[in-house]
């Protein structure tokens, strides 16, 4: 698996750089987001905690595929930043389970006569 920084935009107000990227995986199946977060943050020389994947999508046809990422400044901000959904995505957040209901339903309580 091969990456190829496409290009690179800082984004001073939200304190992140924003990366596109190419990946070449020839004979190989679609890389997954944590392998890329980790071949990503080697190249960028940053901490694989900062570097959040955005989307990674496979060219029909093709061995290869595009994504967007933010790299952040501190991991603090990232967690102020992104999505619950998108940090739960990149293992930065643990997923929240569901609430179960506070009362049941009561049967039969409000029967009309």
């Amino acid at each position: 698996m091969d990456i190829l920084v496409v290009s690179k935009k800082e984004n001073v107000l939200l304190g992140r750089t924003e990366v596109r990227f190419r990946i070449a995986h020839v004979k190989e199946r679609s890389p997954d987001r944590e392998s890329a977060r980790e071949k990503l943050s080697a190249i960028l020389n940053e901490k694989k905690e900062n570097v959040i994947i955005d989307n990674i999508k496979a060219r029909f046809g093709k061995p290869e595929s595009v994504g967007y990422a933010k790299v952040y400044k501190s991991r603090e901000t990232a967690l102020r930043v992104e999505r619950d959904r998108t940090l739960v995505r990149n293992k930065l957040k643990e997923k929240k389970a569901k609430a179960e209901k506070a009362a049941p339903k009561k049967e039969g309580a409000a029967e009309k006569k």
